[in-house]
Formats: C-alpha cells, structure tokens, sequence
C-alpha cells in the first residue's frame, strides 16, 4: 500500500505474567509463547493475522526479558520488520498503546492501529478480516 493512511499497523501486546495456566505458563515463559492451538505458539498465530497485503510491520509491546524469544518466534514464521518495544515495567494495556502508536506515529503517520493481545485464540481469521 502507498497511502500511509491506509495502512494498518498491527500493535502486539505480549505482556503477562505468566501465571494463569500455571505449571505450564511460567514468568519467564509465558502462555503466548506456547502452541496450545495450533502448531505454531499464539504469538506467532497473532503475528500471521496481521500479515500481508494493507498490514505494516508488526509493533510487539513486551517485557524485557522476552524481547529475544519475541524476535526469534516471528523470525520463525517469517513476519519481517517488527518493531519491538520494550516495557521495562508492566503497567496494563493503555500506556503500551500509547507507546505504541507515538512509536508507528513517527514512522507512519497516519497509520491504522490494530492492537492485538498476543495470547488470543481466533480460529475464523477470514471472518475476523
């Protein structure tokens, strides 16, 4: 897409302590970096949704300690270009959002934000687009 306007910026809030599907999710391993639904972890089934033509690069908003995990499990399903913005404490969805959209505001004005959690489950991403 050449209009910056009409691009939609998929926005991945990967926080969570990784404590409600305990043993399993751990702190340091938290459920959305697990494949519970499909082969892929909900991480990476997140990142597809957003993928392709209209969509920019990805922006995962995550904790510190997880940037490494984040940057190989997208590099694992081929989603280029994300940008990774690092919480360095967790304070809730609203200031990762607004993190967010000042980060793609500076490189793409105008842009469409969709934020996404990044351990939702949707099996009809068809009917979702």
């Amino acid at each position: 897409m050449t209009s910056s306007t009409s691009t939609i910026i998929p926005v991945i809030l990967s926080g969570g302590s990784g404590t409600r599907l305990w043993p399993l999710s751990r702190e340091t391993y938290p459920k959305q970096f697990w494949p519970l639904v499909s082969e892929q972890t909900l991480l990476a089934d997140t990142a597809l949704r957003a993928h392709g033509p209209g969509f920019g690069a990805p922006i995962v908003v995550c904790n510190e300690s997880h940037r490494f995990l984040v940057a190989e499990q997208l590099r694992e399903v081929e989603v280029p270009g994300a940008r990774i913005l690092l919480e360095p404490v967790a304070r809730n969805s609203a200031p990762a959002i607004a993190a967010a959209a000042i980060l793609a505001e500076e490189t793409n004005p105008g842009a469409i934000l969709w934020i996404m959690p990044a351990d939702s489950a949707i099996s009809d991403v068809p009917g979702l687009h």
